[in-house]
C-alpha cells in the first residue's frame, strides 16, 4: 500500500514543480519562440522535464528502502539519468558543442552498463547469444541514440510524454504477465513522473519538456529495458517493439538524411509526426493517433513476443515493417520545402 502513496506523490510533485517551472520560464524569458524550423506557432515557456527528472529520481531511494528495486539499478540509473539531465539543463539554458554532448551522452551509458553488467544475452531464433564486448559497445550506442532520438521525437505537444507513459505502463503489463514482477515498479514510477508533466503539456501545451526531460526520458527507457533483458532475453525484444514508433521515425530520418548529406546535428522539422502534424494541423490528432497505433498494433505484438509466443526477431520485423511504411508515407526525413 505504502508504494501507491509513494506513486500519488511523485504524481503530485512532478505537476506541481511544472507549475513552478512554468513560473520561473516565463520570468527569466526561457521560451521556445517559433521559427520557420518550429512545429509550433506561439512562444511557450520550456525546460519543464526537469519535473519529471527531479520527481522521478527523488523517489529512487524509495523504492530500493522498499526493496522493489535493486541497488545496482538505483546506481546506474542516477548517475547516468543525472548526467544526462545536467547536459540538457545547461544545453536548454545555453548552446553546448554537439561534441561534448555526445561525450557526455557516453559517458552516461558507459556508467549505466556499469552497474547493469552490460549486455545480457540476447536470443535469436531459439538460440542464445552472449555478446561480451561486442554487446557492451552495441549497447552503449544504443542508449547513446535512445537518449537522442527522444529529444528528436519531442517537437509537438504531448507526443513524447504519452509515448514515455505507454511504454512504462506496457512493459509493466507485459512483466507481469511473464511472473517479472520486480521490473513493475521502476515503470510504475516513471508513468506518475511524466504524467504529473503530461497535464501541463497536452496539446495545446502550456510548457514543453525540453532536452533536460527528453534526453533523461530516452535513457532510463533504454536502461530499463537493457535491465529487462537480464531477467528474460524475449523482454528486450517486446522493449524495441514498443519503442517502435519512435525508433522508426527517428531512423528513417535519419538515414535519408544522411543519404543527403545533410547535417543531423541542426534542427529541422522533417520527421513523419511533423509532416503529419501540418497535414492535419493538429498536434492532438497526430499525438491520439500515434497513440492508437500504439495500442492496436505495437502493444499485442510486444505481449505476443514478450510472453514467447512469437519469436523476438519474428515479433521485431512484423511490427517494423508496418511502421516503415507510414513513415515513409509521411515523408520521414523527406526534404522540406
Amino acid at each position: 500500500m505504502i508504494f501507491w502513496w509513494l506513486l500519488l506523490a511523485v504524481f503530485l510533485v512532478s505537476w506541481g514543480l511544472t507549475l513552478v517551472l512554468r513560473r520561473y520560464a516565463l520570468a527569466k524569458s526561457l521560451m521556445d519562440i517559433p521559427n520557420e524550423r518550429s512545429s509550433h506557432s506561439i512562444p511557450t515557456p520550456r525546460g519543464g522535464g526537469v519535473a519529471i527528472v527531479v520527481s522521478f529520481v527523488l523517489a529512487l531511494p524509495f523504492l530500493n528502502g522498499f526493496g522493489l528495486l535493486g541497488t545496482d539499478m538505483l546506481y546506474g540509473l542516477l548517475g547516468s539519468g543525472l548526467l544526462v539531465a545536467v547536459i540538457g539543463f545547461a544545453d536548454d539554458h545555453g548552446h553546448i558543442a554537439a561534441r561534448w554532448r555526445l561525450l557526455g551522452h557516453f559517458v552516461a551509458a558507459i556508467w549505466a552498463l556499469f552497474w547493469l553488467g552490460g549486455l545480457a544475452p540476447i536470443s535469436l531464433f531459439g538460440v542464445t547469444i552472449d555478446l561480451g564486448w561486442l554487446g557492451c559497445i552495441l549497447a552503449s550506442i544504443y542508449l547513446v541514440w535512445m537518449l537522442n532520438l527522444y529529444n528528436f521525437m519531442d517537437g509537438i505537444d504531448g507526443l513524447a510524454s504519452a509515448q514515455a507513459i505507454f511504454v512504462c505502463l506496457a512493459s509493466c503489463l507485459i512483466s507481469w504477465l511473464g511472473g517479472h514482477d520486480l521490473l513493475i515498479w521502476g515503470g510504475l514510477l516513471l508513468s506518475a513522473s511524466v504524467a504529473g508533466f503530461l497535464l501541463w503539456n497536452f496539446p495545446p501545451a502550456r510548457i514543453f519538456m525540453g532536452d533536460a526531460g527528453s534526453g533523461f526520458l530516452g535513457l532510463i527507457l533504454g536502461v530499463m529495458s537493457l535491465n529487462a533483458a537480464w531477467s528474460a532475453p524475449e523482454l528486450m525484444w517486446s522493449w524495441l517493439i514498443l519503442l517502435g514508433v519512435f525508433t522508426v521515425d527517428a531512423t528513417v530520418t535519419l538515414f535519408r538524411r544522411l543519404i543527403r548529406k545533410e547535417k543531423v546535428y541542426q534542427a529541422h522539422r522533417s520527421h513523419a509526426y511533423q509532416y503529419a502534424a501540418r497535414f492535419y494541423s493538429s498536434h492532438r490528432v497526430v499525438t491520439l493517433g500515434v497513440m492508437c497505433v500504439n495500442l492496436f498494433w505495437v502493444l499485442p505484438l510486444a505481449v505476443l513476443v514478450g510472453t514467447d509466443c512469437i519469436g523476438g526477431l519474428t515479433g521485431l520485423i512484423v511490427a517494423y515493417v508496418p511502421l516503415i511504411l507510414l513513415a515513409v508515407k509521411f515523408n520521414a526525413g523527406g526534404r522540406e520545402v
